[in-house]
């Protein structure tokens, strides 16, 4: 039987250098990279970082923006990020997230308790920025 439930497939982030933003995913946030080394040799027109088995971010080069013709006006959505992408994560990787993003001197929001979200309220939750301005929630609900 095939589960019909909706996922978020992707989010599309618009950043001025995949390579670098890669890194900061990757290094700083913990997600892995996908088809970075097809983008570094111009086999992929961006890389992508996993956020679970089932959702990615795609790192869209700025410079992409004349490409945006599959709706009128979606070249005007670039460089204008979305409010913010919540990441949910198990306690121990929220506290490692927090630690890299420290290590890095990352600016972070406080922390906030009890913020609702898609499973109710989060225990704990803080925001912070990657290097190109998208702003990220990251929460835990254990």
């Amino acid at each position: 039987m095939t589960d019909h439930t909706p996922r978020l497939d992707h989010v599309v982030l618009w950043v001025r250098d995949p390579l670098a933003a890669a890194d900061f995913y990757e290094k700083a946030v913990g997600l892995e990279a996908v088809r970075l080394a097809e983008f570094a040799a111009g086999e992929a027109p961006f890389p992508s970082v996993r956020v679970n088995d089932e959702t990615i971010l795609d790192l869209m080069p700025l410079n992409f923006v004349g490409r945006m013709t599959m709706l009128p006006g979606s070249a005007e959505s670039a460089g204008h990020p979305v409010n913010h992408v919540c990441l949910s994560l198990s306690r121990g990787d929220f506290d490692a997230l927090l630690s890299r993003l420290e290590e890095r001197s990352v600016p972070m929001s406080d922390t906030a308790h009890d913020s609702f979200g898609a499973r109710g309220k989060a225990t704990r939750s803080f925001y912070f920025r990657d290097p190109d301005g998208n702003v990220f929630e990251a929460r835990h609900y254990d």
